[in-house]
């Protein structure tokens, strides 16, 4: 049932990973022995140099533990392979000089710790950043019920980014210190069940409580990056690191859904988009999780029996998933085989 890997002498030829007891990983043919990682590498990058498939890094990388941090990978570190009796691994290797001895940072003044933000990420931060902190899935009830702008500064309409707003709507309850300003944005809605899976709030600016009188609150604006209106909804600010740590990793077997949305402004989906799926926590979904997508196979007429046919989906790209809500995820596109559409199907890579 075991296949023998094959030894060091033989590096450059294709050898065989198994996990476990049954699972066969093939390392990519032509992989490096060694490979010095460069300033722009992400963590799929690497995953690509020793893996055809490189969700399943987490299975072949090795914690080597007198590297301090070993879960976090730095330019200039010397990543390759080691051997264990018959079974081959990635590690670091070599850690950079230029790395830090102390793989977090405290930010101040909350006392949150996160990944220094040196080592390499998962996957190409700019292309995710402000879906991380910009925007969030709530439920319709959620928006409907937070509180409400009321009159900018000076009664006028509009506010931006310096000035002040009132809002209203609180209740009975002490406002909090920290506020997101939200506009409505998309509802999802599953097309196979018709469930409505989530509404997408829009963060368009934030700011702090200066006053409260019980009934009316004075919202001091520190960022907009559209002007504030009256009847937009301040929901609590989150505290999320930018910084995601996840690592490739497989979802779980047998899921379907579908892409529901491109949040890029775009109609043509391709590598480095984002999109919204219809699969979430409820599924067993967590950040990391690499989805294949199959395009629809075409309707033809079978020319014999003159009857419709669908042909079968094939696959066209991967994506990997970097925020999960309950209902819907956000992923991002790290290959397209030809141009993605939303509609087109999402499944656990095989």
């Amino acid at each position: 049932m075991f296949k023998p890997l094959l030894k060091q002498l033989a590096v450059a030829a294709a050898m065989v990973l198994f996990v476990g007891s049954v699972n066969a990983i093939d390392l990519k043919p032509g992989h490096p022995v060694e490979y010095v990682v460069k300033e722009g590498d992400t963590l799929w990058d690497l995953s690509q140099k020793f893996l055809d498939d490189a969700w399943l890094w987490p299975e072949i990388w090795q914690l080597n533990e007198q590297i301090e941090n070993p879960h976090l990978i730095y330019p200039g570190d010397v990543i390759g392979l080691v051997y264990k009796g018959e079974q081959v691994k990635v590690t670091v290797k070599e850690r950079s000089e230029s790395a830090p001895s102390d793989g977090t940072v405290v930010l101040k003044p909350s006392a949150r710790i996160t990944p220094i933000s040196t080592a390499i990420p998962p996957i190409p931060m700019s292309s995710i950043a402000s879906f991380m902190t910009n925007s969030r899935i709530v439920k319709s009830a959620d928006l409907k019920d937070a509180p409400y702008v009321v009159a900018g500064d000076d009664s006028r309409l509009l506010a931006g980014g310096g000035g002040k707003v009132y809002a209203r709507g609180f209740g009975k309850m002490e406002p909090e210190s920290g506020y997101g300003v939200f506009r409505k944005g998309q509802v999802f809605v599953d097309p196979d069940t018709s469930e409505v899976l989530g509404l997408e709030a829009r963060e368009i600016g934030a700011g702090s409580i200066l006053a409260w009188d019980g009934d009316v609150a004075t919202l001091s604006l520190a960022t907009t990056r559209e002007e504030v209106m009256i009847g937009d909804r301040l929901l609590t600010s989150e505290d999320r690191q930018v910084v995601a740590n996840f690592m490739p990793s497989p979802p779980p077997e047998g899921l379907y859904g579908r892409m529901l949305a491109v949040l890029s402004g775009v109609t043509q989906i391709g590598q480095y988009n984002v999109v919204v799926v219809n699969l979430g926590e409820r599924d067993g979904l967590k950040e990391g999780n690499v989805l294949a997508v199959y395009r629809e196979g075409d309707s033809i007429v079978d020319r014999v029996t003159r009857q419709k046919v669908r042909l079968p989906s094939e696959r066209a790209g991967l994506m990997m998933l970097f925020r999960v809500f309950e209902k819907v995820s956000y992923g991002l596109v790290l290959k397209a085989k030809r141009p993605l559409a939303v509609g087109d199907e999402v499944r656990s890579p095989q």
